[in-house]
């Protein structure tokens, strides 16, 4: 009766294009709902695109190793196996055949030629750079020696396109990234100026490549330390409240709600009122600018099962309560190992939560997860022996402590900020009402 078109899911503000890594159909196969489709991969993740509906598919407008932008047609499925009405079919032979995201994709480059020969350099380019590079024949020295606008230096595409704009001008006497600073001034060093460290490698060691999963969070990370000045601040919480109150109502939590309540959606809720009271730590940073945002939307960094991270994201945490808290929190989890997550569940994230408890950390210093500001790890909790005031004098009692660590960026939020900020979010661990109900 009607046909139903697949298109390049939106995938966060940032993001315009993805590459098509895997079609996992061909023309003419009969397809369910939720069935795979496809997968794509874009600068930050990975991710598989099922099915919204069940039909035959019609048309497959793309093949493996496509850069396609967000809001193409990929794949058309004929509903109820109905072929008569298809729409007129879109080939894309080149990138400069889609007219809907024209000013985003401007080259005419196969997308398997970029992939292979601008692989191997340490610096991160997106698709479209290297698209743009192919096609105008700029090799890796001559993009590494471009100046990027981007953040950490990233080459965008107006960079490049100046720098091509130059080249045809007769111009090429471009400025180079390697800038050494003077000693006493304060610089930015971007991913061209990282040192090589030589390493010498025995006749019985194993040598294990990168994936790309790994590469990108190795970059993310690098960059992240060479933009924010990191500070970290730690203090020690009696969160002894919680965990007799987490002990009493666990399972009838789990019988009421169908979750396992853990003690993650207790630090988001606390985080999440601290964030409220404390704006400017619930921010970003564009150069000279302070950009306050209006949701709290908190990260969980979560382990996958291939030894990878993801941190999808709690949209609007301070709106929930613990039991739609834990429902995400265990959700994003499960989703999160099993490699599961959507790109709209890694977006957005205003300040993030990562737990070294998990694994019997007590203390950590995490990395700023960028454009954030701010991180807070939380440390495994134990019973210690703890000195409190009783009407007949001090005594000492057995109490669950944890360290709760904040790093954040120093160039906007102070240590006087930073230590009250995570002073309020262990105030509010230790005052939990433990005679509360679900």
């Amino acid at each position: 009766m009607s046909d139903f078109q697949v298109l390049i899911p939106k995938l966060g503000e940032s993001i315009q294009e993805a590459t098509i890594t895997k079609l996992f159909v061909k023309q003419g196969d009969t397809v369910i709902e939720d069935e795979i489709l496809f997968e794509i991969a874009t600068d930050k993740v990975d991710s598989e695109i099922p099915s919204p509906v069940a039909g035959v598919i019609k048309e497959i407008r793309c093949a493996e190793n496509d850069l396609i932008p967000v809001g193409q047609v990929v794949i058309v499925i004929a509903l109820d196996n109905d072929e008569t009405s298809a729409p007129e079919p879109v080939i894309l032979t080149s990138k400069a055949e889609i007219p809907e995201v024209k000013p985003v994709i401007e080259t005419e480059v196969n997308p398997v030629i970029v992939k292979n020969e601008l692989k191997s350099t340490g610096r991160f380019y997106s698709p479209l750079v290297k698209s743009i590079a192919t096609k105008e024949g700029i090799n890796l020295a001559e993009l590494d020696s471009i100046t990027g606008s981007g953040l950490g230096g990233r080459v965008q595409k107006n960079d490049i396109m100046q720098y091509v704009e130059q080249l045809k001008n007769g111009k090429k006497e471009i400025t180079s990234q390697v800038v050494q600073p003077a000693p006493a001034q304060n610089s930015v060093v971007t991913q061209a100026e990282r040192p090589k460290v030589s390493v010498s490698v025995g006749a019985e060691d194993t040598i294990l490549k990168m994936d790309r999963i790994r590469k990108l969070i190795a970059n993310h990370m690098v960059m992240s330390k060479q933009v924010s000045p990191h500070v970290t601040t730690v203090v020690e919480a009696d969160v002894t409240n919680i965990v007799l109150w987490r002990n009493r109502v666990k399972d009838e939590f789990e019988r009421k709600h169908g979750q396992k309540l853990t003690f993650m959606p207790l630090f988001v809720e606390a985080t999440a009122q601290a964030l409220a009271e404390f704006r400017q730590v619930n921010s970003s940073v564009d150069e000279d600018t302070i950009i306050l945002r209006k949701h709290i939307n908190i990260a969980i960094a979560v382990a996958t099962n291939d030894g990878n991270l993801v941190v999808p994201v709690i949209k609007d945490a301070d709106s929930k309560n613990i039991v739609g808290l834990a429902r995400e929190v265990n959700n994003f989890g499960k989703a999160g190992r099993e490699n599961k997550l959507n790109p709209d569940d890694l977006q957005g994230g205003t300040f993030t939560i990562t737990n070294f408890g998990s694994f019997g950390g007590l203390i950590g210093t995490p990395i700023i997860n960028q454009p954030q500001v701010a991180i807070l790890a939380v440390g495994m909790i134990e019973k210690k022996p703890a000195v409190m005031e009783t009407p007949t004098g001090d005594a000492i009692v057995v109490r669950h402590k944890m360290f709760l660590s904040l790093s954040y960026d120093h160039r906007v939020v102070d240590g006087m900020l930073g230590g009250k900020f995570l002073r309020r979010i262990a105030d509010l661990l230790e005052q939990f009402e433990h005679t509360k109900n679900i």
